[in-house]
């Protein structure tokens, strides 16, 4: 199967000012990471607002990625489609809704708000990549979901879903992910879900990032994780440093309000965002101003 690694942006939705989805500047984002040099693109995730897209939303914003997930050279980014909800029933019918010729792997989102037990996520998650026919990548994020699965869990998953190729870890558990690394399977791939964390986990062989300070500079991210893989870790400490306030600033507030108001800033998009969540603060602005000026 597919590995997924180095620099994976989680895109951002664009939203004109009447609230409805902004495509041109959807694909103009897409080129412009396909530009940057990252390693592949993630569709439909928490960074995008899945939760407030239509079905008919997300089959375009679907065929835009894959239109415009085209490098310099002419050659495709892999694409991972977001599909994860709260039941079985649901996740699968998010997954098929989507059309299979346009993405390379799903992500699935450990449930939110159901609050499993790890044997309910090693149920659900056997469920789902039984189900599914093409390769699944976990996706573990406590701090939206309110559950987290457990070093022993995820490698339980690895071991007998045949389909399950990695996880994206945004625990913020260094020890946690630690022994992911060290009780994975062969195949089975570590990607950061939290940026700031990156280059310390891919010293312990994490293959990468699942991104949302790259939709801001796609170029130094995929530039640090690529250090990274080649074992250019002191190239890769460097562009840690340079990269700390951006990674810092695209968390003030919920993501992914302030990496929106990056881009609008840059005058990529505009700040819109759906609700419940709202446009970034004049604080949050002025700080995101005063990194993108560093940078």
């Amino acid at each position: 199967m597919m590995e997924f690694k180095g620099c994976g942006t989680a895109l951002v939705t664009p939203f004109k000012e009447n609230g409805e989805v902004d495509y041109e500047a959807y694909s103009r984002l897409v080129r412009r990471q396909a530009e940057g040099g990252v390693d592949f693109l993630v569709a439909l995730a928490t960074t995008a607002e899945t939760p407030t897209l239509s079905v008919d939303e997300k089959r375009r914003i679907l065929l835009l990625t894959y239109r415009n997930a085209v490098r310099p050279d002419g050659s495709r980014l892999p694409i991972i489609a977001g599909c994860g909800s709260n039941s079985v029933e649901a996740t699968l019918a998010n997954a098929e809704v989507l059309d299979k010729g346009l993405f390379d792997a799903y992500l699935v989102v450990v449930p939110f708000y159901n609050k499993p037990t790890q044997e309910g996520m090693y149920r659900y998650f056997s469920a789902v990549s039984e189900a599914l026919d093409k390769p699944v990548i976990l996706y573990n994020v406590p701090g939206r979901t309110g559950a987290n699965m457990t070093a022993q869990t995820c490698l339980r998953i690895a071991r007998d879903c045949r389909n399950v190729i990695g996880v994206k870890e945004a625990s913020g558990k260094l020890e946690q992910m630690l022994g992911i690394l060290e009780g994975a399977p062969e195949g089975f791939s570590l990607l950061s879900g939290d940026d700031d964390m990156t280059e310390a986990v891919m010293e312990h062989g994490a293959k990468g990032v699942i991104s949302v300070a790259s939709n801001v500079r796609p170029d130094l991210v995929s530039d640090m994780t690529g250090a990274a893989l080649k074992g250019d870790f002191g190239k890769a400490r460097a562009l840690d440093a340079k990269l700390g306030p951006l990674f810092k600033a695209c968390f003030v507030e919920s993501n992914p309000i302030p990496a929106k108001e990056a881009l609008h800033i840059l005058g990529l998009c505009a700040n819109r965002m759906r609700l419940p969540l709202t446009e970034a603060t004049e604080d949050t602005s002025k700080t995101i101003s005063a990194v993108l000026g560093s940078l």
